[in-house]
């Protein structure tokens, strides 16, 4: 006689950090304005271990310029900038993390 077998222990994990539509389009879109710039000309996306990070590079070859990344606990999300491996910004609206990047990189640029 064969048993039951329960998919949901082989799911994925549900409780996965990921960015919402949202979330990805407003960080496209600075992003999308910095390549036409020619500043920035690729990026990566990773969703493990319990955060998703956006990872902007100026060449496919280097480190990344910046990290985006998100972490999630019970009681609230927080974005983070990083930089190089040190942290620049944390905030908790995304909104906020990315027009201080999008100032940080004029100034960089100027």
């Amino acid at each position: 006689m064969t048993g039951l077998i329960n998919l949901a222990d082989f799911r994925p994990n549900r409780h996965r950090v990921t960015f919402n539509r949202a979330e990805l389009q407003e960080i496209l879109n600075i992003y999308s304005r910095r390549v036409a710039k020619g500043e920035w000309r690729d990026y990566a996306i990773d969703m493990s271990g319990g955060a998703a990070m956006f990872s902007i590079f100026r060449s496919s070859y280097e480190l990344p310029l910046y990290n985006i990344v998100k972490r999630a606990t019970t009681r609230q999300t927080d974005f983070v900038l990083m930089s190089r491996g040190q942290k620049l910004r944390q905030e908790r609206n995304l909104g906020d993390l990315l027009a201080y990047l999008d100032a940080r990189s004029l100034s960089l640029v100027r």
